[in-house]
């Protein structure tokens, strides 16, 4: 089976617990398979740890699966600085206070996120 995410928001957890079901594995005949302990699998599988892309291509390769990963274009396209001032000018004050205040959420979010 192929996996391809269009986004970051992958349950990894529930990825490898959904492959080893269909394959009827356990978690330590897994982790013999990529050469790991059944401990780290445990632990990815609870979520306690993210594994790394190179982790989940080879557990999923054990399991002889393969991993996509692919970029696609956000909401907006790739415009160059002076493209997005031109089109910042062209706003109404009122749609700039929007923006920015929209834009503020959104990093406010980020950045709780973090913490």
């Amino acid at each position: 089976m192929t996996y391809s995410f269009a986004g970051m928001n992958a349950d990894v957890a529930a990825l490898i617990r959904e492959a080893r079901g269909r394959h009827g594995i356990s978690q330590a005949t897994l982790a013999r398979r990529a050469r790991t302990t059944q401990k780290q699998i445990s632990r990815i599988e609870r979520g306690e740890i993210s594994p790394s892309v190179s982790t989940l291509s080879r557990l999923l390769a054990a399991m002889g699966e393969r991993l996509e990963l692919r970029a696609v274009p956000g909401p907006r396209d790739n415009r160059s600085d002076d493209e997005l001032r031109t089109d910042f000018e062209d706003l109404t004050a009122a749609e700039r206070i929007a923006q920015t205040a929209a834009l503020s959420r959104t990093l406010t979010g980020i950045a709780a996120e973090g913490h």
